[in-house]
């Protein structure tokens, strides 16, 4: 650790997060020899880079990396994600180190939802069950009766009782969504994810009538109009499944471009389009996400830095709403 701090004293911990491994080595031999030797697990999101899902040792949407991080017995885990995601896997692991590639890598539907508004929100509406989408801060969890994710909200929602009223945060167009799919009226918080709220529903109309057999399908987050010409709305894990699954041979797909590299590993012979955004932009890549390479993620498992480390207050408040959905999950077969 001594060369650690060293390099750290020297560049500072912003600086020491760019540091480049030597060019000539092997980051998958390294990376493999480094889990073996630290008693360590990759669990990576699949908005990830190609890279980082291939040297992953589990990849999935937001439901299944908290599962697997409840249940892994290594002593490290290093989360491939966003900031969000690595604090669940601290919460679900106390006594495990937990670290981040890039401790930069945000999130805007948790930035849209700081503690001191959300404290007056919810004082509004006294005798509500707060349900809230697990990308969201721990401080946030923390006030949150249950956690969901897009896999499970509908079944979240549907083990509150029907007299019970609801308010479900941060995003609105996931919120909007699963209202109309329960049929339970649920209060909003304002919030929305920079890459599904891009995309253009007028681009999107035009690349349809260019491959007339394309199936849209699009993840619950995208805006109404864009969901009211999909053809599948699901969770990454269910529009990945979804095209594993159709006869269909192309698709334009409305979500984070990181999961057409596991569509098209599990489908090699079906065609993937990503959605246009509304700009010349590269919107429909999370900024967020890519933050985190495959240099950065070796730099952090061989110096164990940046870890994640939170309240312990926090952690063992946003600990029960976490544990609810898990245990929800479970009884749903999710």
């Amino acid at each position: 650790m001594d060369v650690l701090n060293k390099k750290i004293a020297e560049v500072g911990l912003k600086g020491f997060l760019d540091i480049e491994p030597e060019p000539s080595l092997d980051l998958f031999a390294e990376l493999r020899k480094l889990k073996k030797e630290k008693n360590a697990i990759i669990l990576a999101h699949y908005y990830q880079d190609a890279d980082i899902q291939d040297v992953a040792d589990y990849i999935g949407d937001s439901l299944g990396l908290a599962q697997q991080a409840e249940k892994t017995e290594a002593s490290i885990i290093v989360f491939a994600g966003v900031h969000f995601m690595a604090e669940t896997a601290k919460i679900l692991n106390p006594g495990k180190k937990v670290l981040l590639p890039d401790l930069r890598a945000g999130c805007s539907l948790a930035d849209a939802c700081k503690p001191g508004p959300f404290a007056e929100f919810k004082a509004k509406y006294p005798n509500h069950v707060v349900i809230s989408y697990v990308n969201c801060s721990a401080e946030i969890k923390a006030m949150s009766d249950i956690i969901c994710t897009s896999s499970n909200a509908a079944a979240i929602v549907n083990s509150v009782p029907k007299d019970k009223k609801i308010i479900f945060a941060p995003d609105r167009n996931l919120g909007r969504f699963i209202a109309e799919k329960t049929g339970r009226d649920l209060v909003l918080w304002n919030g929305t994810c920079m890459v599904h709220e891009i995309f253009s529903l007028e681009k999107i109309i035009k690349l349809k009538a260019k491959h007339p057999k394309a199936k849209f399908i699009a993840h619950p987050e995208c805006e109404p109009g864009v969901l009211a010409i999909a053809d599948f709305i699901g969770s990454t894990t269910g529009l990945l499944n979804y095209t594993m699954k159709s006869p269909d041979m192309e698709f334009i797909v409305g979500t984070e471009t990181g999961i057409l590299h596991q569509m098209a590993k599990s489908s090699p012979n079906k065609t993937f389009i990503p959605a246009p955004p509304d700009n010349s932009c590269a919107c429909n890549d999370c900024p967020h996400m890519k933050l985190n390479t495959l240099e950065k993620l070796y730099i952090c498992l061989k110096y164990e830095t940046p870890e994640l480390v939170l309240p312990e207050d926090i952690r063992v408040k946003a600990l029960l709403p976490i544990k609810r959905m898990l245990e929800i999950s479970k009884q749903y077969g999710l």
